[in-house]
């Protein structure tokens, strides 16, 4: 074996999917087409629930640094969207270059022990009952001793995109269809700038969209549905002008692009995330529209879920059952996610000036109503994402845990290194498996929580009903118990 798991895309979701397992202490390797470091500045949004997660790793706060929070979304006319009222730390979106988000994952990784291949290009995967062959030819100019001709491992992921090769190679349908093409992408400089929030209008024939990155710079979408083109167009500043007059009164002193791309956007879930020992996850498993910045941080939210389940299984106590739970949680997530971008898109591409005034007083008089205001903001900010929860057991089973105060810490920071975290008065002293910490809560209940390592509830109960759930659960029992910021350490 060359590995334990081979991840396929060195983008964000593979990224922090190979830090993870190297943090758990599984051998793994990122296999990347692209020959350097990336520069791309496709999705610029970090929500509020991926923004958690990255503080689980101890990585929010220099991400933090290189972008703007915007807590206050402009979605069409006088609509808004608040998202200062979030239950979370990171109430808020960040908007920060996509390069920005890649370059603190990849550092992670590498520092955790992934070890990288760039410049690898997958051309098949095959397995059998013990592991996965990856096979890969060196791109043009890569040096072929840099890259074998195969690459084995007890599992494999594909993270590599919307085109991916492994996708392709297991031969999954990508069902779906295209939803909007010709959107032109640009990073411009702004004379005349908004206010710091995402702003988005349409006239009918159009619509525009820009968001701050906080230095100067400024990402603008925009659609013309009067010039609709190929992917291989070029795209011209002027026409983003035009567009974004019409949308929004004013072109802002639109000037000076560092970028400019025109793409087409799609809608597309694949069945199933797992096909035996393989794996996928972010774009590979799903696309949609950019409306509401959900691509990546979908992504990321997959790796975070798949990431302990897979070191579970090479460690030896996660069984099929967990593994299968990756599809079970995530394809809904996913099919969500695809409807609502769908649903924001649509509604931005109304044309009729009638039924841009009834979508105005619609939005205005839901997003008026709190209920109705906070659920949406929690759909958009991932939040409000939650799993199933088995039958017969308690309700709050796969809710979101917040950050709860401990003694001397917080649970996220408990939370780094990708462990179980059982939280209550009693936690200590209890015989506790050895993928589980003890923290005690600030403010004591009388019930115990655990905590799974992407931050959702995996149990609920008293000291004396865990012993036995945790014995099925994690299937063996022993090894060394650490109490999250106590002075004394059991073994």
């Amino acid at each position: 074996m060359d590995a334990d798991v081979i991840v396929v895309g060195a983008g964000p979701t593979g990224l922090l999917l190979a830090g993870d397992l190297a943090e758990a202490g599984v051998a793994v390797t990122v296999l990347e087409r692209r020959s350097e470091e990336s520069n791309l500045t496709r999705a610029f949004a970090v929500h509020a629930r991926t923004m958690e997660h990255l503080e689980m790793r101890g990585l929010a706060d220099e991400l933090a640094t290189t972008g703007t929070a915007i807590r206050t979304l402009r979605l069409l006319d006088r609509v808004q969207l608040d998202l200062a009222a979030l239950p979370s730390t990171f109430a808020s979106a960040l908007v920060t270059p996509q390069y920005q988000t890649e370059r603190v994952l990849q550092q992670r990784a590498t520092a955790l022990g992934a070890r990288l291949v760039h410049g690898a290009e997958v051309t098949g995967v095959t397995q059998d009952e013990h592991g996965v062959e990856v096979a890969v030819r060196p791109i043009a100019g890569r040096p072929i001793e840099d890259t074998a001709a195969s690459y084995r491992a007890a599992y494999a992921v594909g993270a590599d995109g919307v085109h991916s090769a492994v996708r392709q190679a297991l031969g999954l349908p990508f069902p779906g269809r295209s939803v909007i093409k010709s959107l032109m992408l640009a990073d411009v400089r702004l004379s005349s700038p908004p206010p710091d929030m995402l702003s988005l209008n349409s006239d009918g024939d159009g619509f525009a969209f820009v968001a701050p990155f906080g230095d100067g710079w400024y990402r603008v979408i925009a659609w013309n549905r009067l010039h609709q083109v190929g992917d291989t167009a070029p795209v011209e500043l002027e026409e983003i002008r035009e567009v974004t007059r019409r949308a929004m009164g004013s072109d802002l002193g639109m000037h000076d692009p560092r970028w400019l791309s025109r793409f087409h956007s799609d809608e597309r879930q694949v069945p199933r995330y797992r096909v035996g020992r393989v794996f996928l996850a972010g774009d590979a498993a799903h696309c949609h529209s950019p409306a509401g910045g959900l691509g990546m941080n979908t992504g990321l939210q997959d790796a975070a879920n798949l990431s302990w389940k897979l070191a579970a299984a090479v460690q030896g106590w996660g069984n099929e059952r967990l593994l299968d739970s990756y599809h079970a949680e995530r394809h809904p997530i996913g099919r969500q996610v695809v409807r609502t971008s769908g649903a924001i898109v649509r509604l931005m591409m109304v044309r009729p000036r009638w039924g841009r005034a009834v979508r105005s007083a619609i939005g205005q008089l839901l997003l008026g109503i709190p209920p109705v205001a906070a659920r949406v903001a929690a759909t958009i900010s991932g939040i409000g994402i939650r799993y199933p929860a088995p039958r017969g057991v308690d309700p709050r089973v796969g809710t979101r845990v917040p950050d709860i105060p401990l003694v001397g810490s917080r649970l996220y920071e408990a939370l780094r290194g990708g462990r179980f975290v059982l939280i209550g008065a009693d936690a200590a002293r209890i015989d506790l498996p050895p993928q589980v910490d003890a923290a005690v809560p600030a403010r004591p209940t009388g019930e115990l929580l655990l905590v799974r390592p992407d931050g959702y509830l995996a149990w609920i109960g008293t000291a004396a009903g865990f012993p036995a759930w945790a014995s099925e659960y994690f299937h063996r029992r022993g090894g060394t118990t650490k109490v999250v910021n106590s002075a004394t350490t059991e073994r």
